[in-house]
């Protein structure tokens, strides 16, 4: 299938006036495809929350769910945000690495691979109870059933075998259409004047205590688990990203604010009391419109569920590849097998802790759940706030809408980091499960980050993006004009980088300097299914281009920036950046020389070293760049 093309963008204009236009293609998922891989992991969420929450709160478990979903329909907003601002994906790990600092992108990346464990284990774990509605015997072996499904599901994936849109879209539909029928059926059933009666159970019973209300918000966001999988489709989604995010995402609201609180208020309230919890939904089917529904309801939602677990893996193993691709993992996660090109190793990384907790767990939902709330919000809270930082970055930009959006970004922040707390508090195990994978973690990350270290820095530039070139220079920059006094392009061939270097060193010492290198253009094969698509983090020439010129500035010259521009963008974009910056002085190879644009230069320095010319160019009148906002660097973390 070709890959849609957006409409043409618009590039700052250049000295001349001249604009200069740039395609950039998207993916192949529209917003309906889109919203089935989305609503096929939260969608989920419906088939065993109920049963969880009825354990802790009873008939009255709704009146959190609709507390929740008030914040759900916020965390949409900032995640449709995030999808279109980081089209490269990665989510948590992408935004808080590049909004705030690469190591807490480890931490985000941490927090959601917690996130997947539980949701791998209890997807599958659920999806076996919803078998055994058909066959009952199924559920004394749930434990045994659900590791041989997640081990199946590991072996699929080694083997090259994946899920497509196409194929989740079918399923996503089915089981969405099931759990719209058991809603239909129940208020055909009930009424309008049923329909209203039933809502009187949420006020039956003594008033909630503050504590209680505040405990029940915070456990009903396993309610709506699954919403990071929205920025992991960036770099498949189709453009505009903007507009195809905010339908998909308009689309997952609207699902879920009809089933998850009406089916979690009927399932709590219409079932007899010795109703197994953990089958909620298809009961309530077959309650209401006979065992044929209930059926149905099982098996598309069995089918949903091991499509969910399946999409936790391959988010998790990812991440893994991610996080070693960034330095934090070892590079062994990277290792694909010759045969099926397959990441193996990443792939058990990701398959062996879900397995080992359905073990511990004996099956229980319960416990499952209660273990979820952890890595699930700790993610939303770094996604949260890193969002915050970077509309705050923009804030000269700012029109009264964008104030109203930063204010209820904010209140939504805030609304996140309470239930987190809450939680943190509220259920001990799960703080103590989910912060001992993430200590462990972080010292396994920061062990392997400095062992790397040793032989060679780790430098996390700023990605330069046609889209918002003003943004991407000013993030470079870290807000000081200073910093961009000395520009350098970096040359691909090592002895003339080693040149470069050498003059730059000279030019820039005691002053600010930004190291600027292009990529090598990226091979033909697309981003895989929830890859972490960031062109630099497999472009390892850049990656020792960068090296090599940390280990010289760091002696010479203090304020050091870096930028990458991704290979697949035009030759010419490194003059936009020079426009952008508008350097005081250029240190070029002088076979680099026309990537620069036609500005007539003041004064020309050549040095030759080792058979290499490197030039050094002085512009005394500065040109004066679009205008920019304030933010963060890209750099080498200390």
């Amino acid at each position: 299938m070709s890959r849609a093309v957006a409409p043409d963008r618009m590039l700052p204009a250049g000295p001349g006036g001249a604009r200069r236009r740039i395609k950039v293609r998207g993916g192949n998922l529209g917003s309906f495809l889109c919203w089935a891989v989305v609503f096929a992991d939260i969608g989920t969420s419906v088939y065993y929350t109920p049963g969880i929450l009825y354990g802790q709160f009873g008939s009255r478990s709704t009146i959190f769910v609709l507390m929740t979903l008030f914040v759900f329909i916020l965390l949409c907003v900032k995640y449709a945000e995030v999808t279109w601002r980081y089209p490269e994906g990665g989510g948590v790990v992408n935004v808080s690495s590049q909004a705030l600092h690469p190591f807490v992108g480890l931490l985000g990346g941490l927090f959601i691979l917690v996130d997947y464990y539980l949701t791998a284990g209890i997807s599958a774990l659920s999806g076996v109870f919803y078998m055994a509605v058909l066959v009952p015997g199924l559920v004394p072996l749930a434990t045994w059933l659900t590791v041989v499904a997640l081990a199946g599901l590991g072996l699929l994936n080694t083997m090259g075998i994946k899920e497509s849109a196409r194929t989740t879209a079918l399923v996503a539909c089915l089981a969405a259409g099931g759990q719209l029928l058991v809603v239909i059926a129940v208020a055909i059933s009930l009424g309008p004047s049923g329909i209203i009666h039933s809502f009187s159970a949420l006020a039956s019973g003594p008033a909630f205590p503050v504590q209680s209300l505040v405990t029940g918000y915070a456990a009903a966001f396993l309610a709506f688990s699954g919403l990071e999988s929205i920025a992991q489709l960036a770099p498949a989604m189709r453009e505009p990203r903007r507009v195809i995010a905010s339908r998909a995402m308009g689309g997952v609201v609207l699902s879920m604010a009809v089933t998850s609180p009406l089916l979690t208020l009927w399932s709590t309230t219409l079932l007899s009391t010795n109703a197994d919890s953990s089958q909620f939904i298809s009961l309530l089917g077959a309650h209401v419109a006979g065992p044929a529904l209930g059926d149905f309801v099982a098996v598309s939602g069995s089918l949903l569920l091991v499509f969910a677990s399946n999409t936790a893996i391959i988010g998790a193993y990812h991440v893994f590849i991610a996080l070693a691709r960034m330095g934090f993992m070892p590079r062994v996660l990277e290792a694909r097998n010759h045969r099926r090109r397959t990441p193996h190793w990443a792939i058990a990384a990701a398959i062996v802790l879900p397995i080992v907790i359905v073990i511990a767990a004996q099956g229980s939902l319960n416990l499952l759940g209660d273990l979820y709330a952890f890595g699930l919000l700790g993610t939303f809270v770094l996604t949260c706030v890193s969002l915050d930082v970077v509309r705050w970055r923009e804030r000269s930009l700012w029109t009264p809408r964008l104030v109203a959006l930063f204010a209820v970004g904010v209140l939504t922040t805030i609304l996140v980091i309470v239930a987190w707390s809450v939680n943190l508090v509220a259920k001990p195990l799960a703080t103590g499960f989910g912060g001992g994978l993430t200590v462990i973690g972080l010292v396994a990350g920061l062990a392997t980050y400095r062992y790397y270290r040793r032989r060679r820095p780790a430098v996390f530039p700023v990605p330069f993006r046609p889209q918002r070139a003003a943004a991407s220079i000013a993030s470079a920059l870290g807000g000081r004009r200073s910093a961009g006094e000395v520009l350098v392009i970096l040359p691909h061939e090592q002895l003339a980088a080693e040149a470069v270097l050498g003059e730059a060193a000279r030019a820039a010492a005691g002053r600010g300097a930004v190291f600027l290198y292009r990529g090598n253009r990226p091979g033909q094969d697309h981003p895989e299914f929830m890859e972490v698509a960031d062109p630099y983090l497999k472009d390892y020439s850049a990656h020792d281009a960068f090296a090599r010129a940390e280990m010289l500035a760091r002696k010479h010259i203090t304020n050091r920036r870096y930028v990458y521009v991704p290979g697949n963008l035009p030759r010419e974009m490194v003059g936009e950046v020079w426009r952008t910056i508008s350097p005081r002085e250029t240190v070029v190879a002088a076979e680099d020389q026309g990537v620069l644009p036609p500005v007539p230069f003041d004064r020309i320095r050549r040095h030759h070293t080792d058979g290499n010319t490197v030039l050094h160019m002085f512009t005394a009148k500065a040109h004066k760049p679009p205008e920019t906002v304030a933010g963060g660097h890209g750099s080498s973390p200390e």
